[in-house]
């Protein structure tokens, strides 16, 4: 008993502190008196004898493969990424107004907002149209039909469909429309063919200018110079008739054989067929009015005509009496 509470006492003087119980009482024994029941506490090796390499030394039956490990993938952090921003930046980006997208635009409004162009190839060199410029003057120029053996084409050529020289844009809106006309005409002739110059109800401010019918027939591709057959100028003004006759001595001798002139739709409609060709309102009008004066001019003459016999018949009488 003695030496158990000198082991108690030592290790309260060693810890500072009371030892634990090492007995439970026990009530009912021996008359009433409180009696402990001892509990053995395991042993604990207190030895530090084993060198500080052996703590570090690795077994040699513990051979690890990192290849082997289970390392969690990078997906397996994305839903618990930690937001590292400053409650500051989130805020800010939070008020920062919010970019308009770029509208979508359809086909058609695309067509009207861009221009458009067209790449061609023009004596073996490449230009481009300006598509956009010239849309209200495409139909300068259009597909009459075919003559003869069904393989000759007529092309029409309606000047009332130029562009007034007093704009500002004209000789941009004439050097495209000279590129379309020249390769439109390349794409629609494949053997002979004619062309068809509606000159009449064209104001003197749309009529072609000297040097732009000059390159015209220089642009020309050789083929298309020996394949046409024909040039016919319906209702010839004295002004085309002058270029012509300015023109004459810089074009060819078999070029100038093939112009001819034609006064009236009718004379027309006597040559070629007239079934596909589209003639404009204006032109159609202008035959009308024509084909009026002509026929009140010839009334006209027939009934001088008719008075002068009877004047000259009545002189002679009257020089008798």
């Amino acid at each position: 008993m003695d030496q158990t509470h000198e082991r108690k006492m030592s290790f309260e003087g060693a810890e500072g502190r009371p030892a634990p119980p090492t007995s439970l009482p026990l009530q009912g024994q021996g008359g009433g008196a409180s009696q402990r029941k001892k509990l053995s506490a395991p042993r604990i090796s207190l030895s530090l004898d084993q060198s500080e390499d052996d703590l570090f030394d690795t077994p040699d039956d513990l051979d690890i493969n990192v290849d082997d490990l289970d390392t969690p993938d990078e997906a397996d952090y994305t839903d618990h990424e930690i937001d590292w921003e400053e409650p500051q930046a989130s805020q800010r980006d939070s008020v920062k107004e919010t970019v308009e997208p770029i509208p979508t635009y359809s086909a058609q409004e695309e067509r009207q907002d861009s221009k458009l162009w067209r790449t061609v190839i023009i004596g073996e060199q490449e230009h481009r149209i300006n598509m956009k410029s010239i849309e209200p003057y495409q139909k300068v120029v259009s597909h009459g039909g075919y003559y003869g053996n069904g393989a000759n084409a007529i092309i029409v050529f309606a000047a009332c469909f130029l562009p007034d020289s007093d704009r500002e844009d004209y000789h941009e809106i004439m050097e495209n429309l000279f590129l379309y006309v020249i390769s439109t005409l390349e794409l629609m002739v494949a053997e002979d063919y004619m062309i068809v110059y509606l000159n009449g109800a064209t104001p003197h401010r749309r009529m072609p200018g000297l040097n732009w019918l000059k390159r015209c027939y220089q642009m020309i591709d050789r083929r298309l110079r020996k394949n046409l057959k024909s040039f016919i100028i319906v209702h010839p003004s004295w002004f085309i008739r002058t270029i012509l006759a300015i023109t004459k001595p810089f074009i060819s001798s078999k070029f100038s054989s093939k112009i001819k002139y034609v006064n009236s739709l009718a004379e027309l409609e006597e040559l070629i067929p007239m079934e596909y060709i589209h003639i404009p309102e204006c032109i159609i009008r202008l035959d009308e009015e024509l084909r009026e004066t002509a026929e009140s001019s010839k009334i006209n003459s027939f009934l001088q005509g008719s008075e002068i016999p009877q004047e000259s018949i009545a002189q002679p009488n009257a020089s008798s009496s």
